[in-house]
């Protein structure tokens, strides 16, 4: 239970989360009762703090339903064109906080909820994080949907719904152990599950040619049954969808081949079916090239892509028209963006549903699927790209098989018109590699069947064009663009840090919450003493809040005046956590050389989930867990020098040591100018940055000025330059003696 003092305080304070009319608060309290008594089925008496946060949760929900159907009545009127973001992640995190925001809820929930004598914030806490993502892909995925709401797109994110999202990960003996992430055990009060729109889809079979066309027979059918989740847009009215399959077997599932005493084990089998979305596959940056994994890809695809037909074809106009008969308006009513390579089967399915069911020539479907599709890539990592074997397409899609082999042998003599003679170009270029076993290119596939490919910074997108998709990029230098991650201002600022975004609000008021380049405003008070005060007190209270929170959760006491240095995201050796680890210890050793020197005080923080398979990152948190015992027991150091690995890293720890950090790091390799999407939830908070000149940094430094970033490191020039001379580590060993001193110790066990 909070403390009516700050209660009052809080409730006192008028800031851009507005003033809680009496009426609402009344209105709340009401509701949130009658939610505890009907749908909770409890009174005070018995009632948890799980069955007070479901109160609330229905409480909220029950403000997005109008809404929600209002905007989808809207769409079905007007007809606009529909934007389809398909991913197979999207790492929404926590959703009541959120949607008390965009509705413009909050004080007044926090003020019933406070005359209720309950603590909000306590409520807040017991919400599951929908962790259907890895990292920054299923991370720009959730921002992407809450910015389309918020400027009033006709959007929709189609995904999986996951049972287990990215494992919750245990610090055990300073070893990472994996725990199953059973989000829904308690059930999941956002969600609306919509049997009437089950649809079927189809696996394995054969196929037949015949007069009437092709026909793809005696597969094997998974039922998909959509689960709707509102995405409300900030304070604008509009509601969208986020629509998550899960895969169900049909009632008839292997009760066909049905043997007298085999009844049990029929149905048993019915798990077969559903496994398909039983679990997010926890490889962030690595292919793995499992049937499952596949059986996932296509399976929303096929679903989606049903969906999106069945919407097209009974739009109001699609009745009246008879234009909506045919397809040739499906590009100007239809977008699909593909996340990744991941959902790339959406090229063939659509081929195949054009050309196979809705006997379209070759040349109008594939017109049609070009001008509908457009492709993200996310990385140059080799090891990331998905490139399937054949034979398991032949087994598992045999008609998309065919339909690949037939884009592919029109691309290819369309390359062989353009460059005669160049074989090797070829080979480059096709969507098929020779080998053994043949694979199919899915980022091949991609750039050749969408009218648009971005990377997801500028110097990312550069490298993209020169260097993997060079040949695609000479031939049709128009398809390639740059989309610079973005991230939500809602969330990553008057969520996670009011006490910020007040402060803003009350100098250039709050229109910069939609409208980001408003912060320039901001310049006009960099000499204001009282403004630069009030900016460092809100820093102080969080840092404080936030070394509370460490306190109570990993029973460790930190110096809140310390600086605190963070870097959080996926533990990968190309986001060298492993370089973070020379700078500790050498950090340490300073200290243990010279103990009466100066030092200020400095908390580094490490968090990130390593892949379960990840041998090497599992071993880097081991060894940062290792040097943290050290260090944070050797009373010569004192608290000058902590070392934390913050645990089972998310999206609602983020938003905890996100507005605490003085300082953080992102120190990609120099020239893998990834995706960066931390670095901007970071970078909202308007913290000193460090990290090298690659990913996102760039465009960072070129907006907040290159004195807010620290840069250090080899630049993409510096990088090819090595490459073409050979990297000597021994050079750096024998030339630095602190270095060589940390790799002694490190090797030798002292840690």
């Amino acid at each position: 239970m909070a403390t009516p003092q700050t209660d009052q305080e809080k409730r006192k304070q008028i800031s851009v989360r507005g003033i809680a009319g009496l009426g609402d608060v009344a209105e709340i309290k009401k509701s949130f009762n009658r939610h505890l008594h009907f749908t909770l089925v409890k009174d005070r008496n018995v009632a948890t703090p799980r069955d007070y946060f479901f109160a609330l949760a229905h409480t909220v929900r029950d403000h997005l339903v109008g809404r929600w159907i209002r905007t989808q009545q809207y769409y079905y009127e007007k007809d606009p064109k529909r934007i389809h973001y398909l991913s197979l992640e999207f790492y929404m995190g926590r959703t009541l906080q959120n949607t008390m925001i965009n509705l413009g809820l909050q004080n007044a929930c926090d003020e019933a909820i406070y005359q209720l004598g309950l603590d909000l914030e306590e409520l807040e806490e017991i919400e599951e994080d929908a962790g259907l993502g890895n990292g920054g892909l299923g991370r720009l995925a959730a921002c992407f949907l809450d910015s389309m709401a918020s400027l009033g797109l006709a959007a929709y994110g189609y995904g999986i719904r996951y049972e287990f999202g990215i494992f919750n990960q245990k610090i055990s003996n300073g070893s990472q152990v994996e725990e199953a992430d059973d989000w829904l055990r308690y059930g999941n009060p956002w969600e609306k599950a919509r049997p009437e729109y089950m649809l079927p889809v189809h696996f394995y079979g054969r196929v037949e040619h015949g007069s009437e066309g092709v026909k793809w027979v005696d597969t094997q059918v998974v039922l998909a049954m959509p689960y709707d989740t509102p995405i409300p847009g900030y304070k604008n009215n509009t509601v969208n969808t986020m629509r998550l399959w899960s895969a169900k077997a049909p009632n008839d599932f292997n009760l066909q081949d049905f043997n007298v005493g085999d009844y049990i084990e029929a149905v048993l089998d019915r798990n077969l079916a559903e496994n398909i979305s039983r679990v997010l596959y926890p490889n962030d940056n690595f292919f793995e090239g499992k049937e499952l994994r596949l059986k996932q890809e296509y399976f929303v695809v096929a679903a989606t892509l049903q969906d999106i037909i069945r919407r097209f074809k009974s739009s109001k106009f699609g009745c009246r028209d008879p234009v909506r008969t045919s397809f040739e308006t499906f590009p100007e009513k239809v977008a699909i963006q593909l996340n990744d390579t991941h959902p790339a089967l959406a090229i063939p399915e659509l081929m195949r549903i054009l050309v196979d069911v809705e006997k379209l020539d070759w040349d109008k479907a594939w017109e049609v699927t070009v001008q509908t599709c457009a492709y993200t890539n996310h990385t140059v990592l080799p090891e990331a790209l998905e490139r399937w074997p054949v034979y398991m397409f032949e087994k598992l899609l045999p008609r998309h098989l065919e339909i690949i082999y037939e884009i592919n042998r029109r691309h290819l003599e369309k390359i062989a018109a353009l460059y005669p003679g160049d074989t090797s170009r070829l080979q480059r270029m096709s969507l098929i590699e020779e080998g053994d076993p043949k694979r199919l290119n899915m980022a091949h596939l991609c750039v050749v069947g969408s009218h648009a490919v971005n990377g997801v910074a500028r110097i990312h997108s550069d490298i993209v064009k020169a260097t993997v998709f060079k040949d695609f990029c000479d031939m049709e230098p128009e398809k390639f663009q740059n989309k610079t991650n973005g991230i939500t201002p809602r969330r990553w600022l008057l969520l996670c840090n009011p006490g910020l975004a007040d402060i803003i609000a009350e100098k250039i008021g709050e229109d910069f919450l939609t409208d980001l380049f408003q912060l320039k405003g901001l310049l006009n008070f960099i000499d204001n003493e009282a403004f630069i005060r009030d900016v460092a007190k809100v820093k102080q209270e969080n840092k404080q809040k936030f070394a509370a929170y460490l306190e109570k959760e990993y029973k460790v006491k930190i110096n809140p005046e310390s600086i605190f240095d963070i870097q959080v995201k996926r533990i990968h050796e190309y986001k060298r956590q492993l370089l973070n680890c020379l700078h500790i210890v050498t950090f340490y050793n300073r200290i243990k050389k010279d103990p009466n020197k100066h030092f200020v005080p400095r908390t580094i923080m490490i968090g990130g989930k390593a892949a379960p398979g990840y041998h090497m990152a599992k071993m880097i948190i081991r060894l940062i867990t290792a040097i943290g015992q050290v260090v944070n027991n050797d009373p010569a150091v004192g608290d000058r020098l902590k070392v934390i690995f913050l645990e089972n890293y998310r999206v609602s720890l983020a938003e905890k040591v996100i507005p605490a950090a003085d300082l953080s790091g992102a120190d990609l390799h120099g020239g893998h100018g990834g995706l960066g999407h931390r670095e901007h939830e970071v970078h909202a908070e308007r913290r000193p940055h460090i990290g090298t000149m690659d990913g996102a940094n760039v465009e960072m430094a070129e907006e907040a000025g290159k004195e807010n970033l620290f840069i250090f490191g080899m630049r993409v020039e510096d990088v090819e330059e090595m490459d073409k001379k050979g990297y000597n580590a021994m050079e750096y060993y024998d030339r630095l003696p602190e270095l060589r001193q940390v790799i002694e110790q490190i090797r030798g066990g002292y840690f």
